[in-house]
């Protein structure tokens, strides 16, 4: 899959852009605040209706302006043309097209346009909270598997009310019987779909990743962890009820999931250098762009934002290494500061190429 166009419309600081796009690699350089990034996420607003960043829909609404409006031009495969558009009008509710017809749910949308974004803000999936890394997983697994969403979607909303319950000091045993049936089958469907991809799906192609771009011994790893792993669902409701009650909400369950991560038996997030944070975190998205491909039968859209920025000269040469000579890849989007990355890359590669400047949100190509 590729886009071959995308036209932009009030979008952060981009006013108005129609940019056509190689279906291999396209560059973007430029200073910091340029709008580079903006790029990226405009065509990341185009598969997930939402930023990569955590901003509210308003925040992409260039100041000043009263709404915005992304629309894309895709190819799926050889023969198949789609046309997509994504606008937000303040106090509407956010409008997405596919070839001109309106989706009933968003959510329908998720995983038919597959990207991957590799960012700075990756940097939150060690260094942040457990929602940050269940956020992850949720967000991968939903684009590969839509029955994953909706359970996921079921569970949450029986969480909210069990939480209101509990915080009004229901005490319906029957009604509290219903709303926990519920979140026990979501639940039960939830943790095996996030163990299989964490300890089946993930490893191998982690492990492979981290180890061509640190060319070290050293041994990263990811393990899931569950409180599901050491009892059924229903029996921890039950025996966390009355702290339950106390508290005012459901303290233990899915929703507290997380993923552990280390490095040489050591956690990642306490001991972990820049490079070797920056590093882990490429690893997992290029082994989460080999699971999207194989489960989506769609080869997802590479977005490598200031991806070199923190890194030592030797794991650049094998990033670059990576992304030029693999045939794994699709379209790829880099964006840098610094043009001997990007000339490097180009050389690499060769063939069909863009290289665009960007400053004031403004796309120059670079001869």
């Amino acid at each position: 899959m590729y886009i071959e166009k995308i036209s932009i419309l009030n979008f952060k600081n981009i006013a108005e852009a129609t940019l056509e796009f190689s279906s291999r690699v396209n560059c973007f350089l430029g200073r910091n605040g340029m709008g580079k990034s903006n790029l990226l996420e405009a065509i990341y607003f185009l598969s997930f209706v939402r930023s990569f960043g955590q901003m509210p829909d308003s925040a992409l609404i260039r100041h000043g302006q009263e709404m915005l409006l992304v629309q894309g031009v895709y190819h799926k495969n050889s023969d198949v043309v789609e046309n997509l558009s994504c606008g937000i009008v303040p106090g509407k509710r956010k409008t997405l097209k596919r070839n001109g017809k309106e989706y009933e749910k968003l959510s329908e949308h998720i995983g038919q346009f597959p990207i991957v974004v590799v960012s700075p803000q990756d940097s939150r999936i060690v260094s942040g909270s457990g929602e940050e890394r269940r956020k992850l997983m949720d967000m991968v697994i939903s684009q590969a598997d839509k029955t994953y969403l909706s359970q996921l979607i079921r569970y949450n909303k029986s969480l909210e009310q069990r939480n209101k319950m509990l915080r009004v000091g229901f005490k319906d045993k029957l009604l509290y019987d219903s709303i926990e049936s519920q979140m026990e089958s979501a639940a039960d469907y939830i943790f095996e779909a996030r163990r299989r991809w964490v300890e089946e799906d993930m490893s191998e192609p982690f492990n492979r990743y981290y180890a061509q771009v640190a060319s070290s011994r050293e041994v990263a790893t990811i393990d899931y962890k569950s409180v599901l792993k050491e009892m059924p669902f229903r029996e921890v409701l039950e025996q966390n009820r009355a702290k339950d009650e106390v508290l005012g909400y459901t303290s233990k369950g899915l929703h507290r999931d997380d993923l552990e991560m280390g490095l040489d038996g050591y956690s990642m997030r306490r001991l972990g250098s820049q490079g070797q944070l920056k590093t882990f975190t490429i690893a997992l998205r290029f082994a989460i762009f080999e699971y999207l491909k194989r489960t989506s039968g769609v080869t997802p859209i590479l977005l490598l934002d200031d991806i070199f920025d923190k890194l030592d000269a030797e794991r650049v040469k094998h990033i670059m290494e990576i992304v030029s000579v693999s045939d794994i890849f699709g379209q790829i989007f880099i964006t840098d500061t610094n043009r001997k990355h990007l000339d490097e890359i180009l050389v690499q590669i060769g063939g069909d190429y863009r290289l665009l400047e960007v400053e004031n949100g403004q796309f120059t190509p670079i001869i």
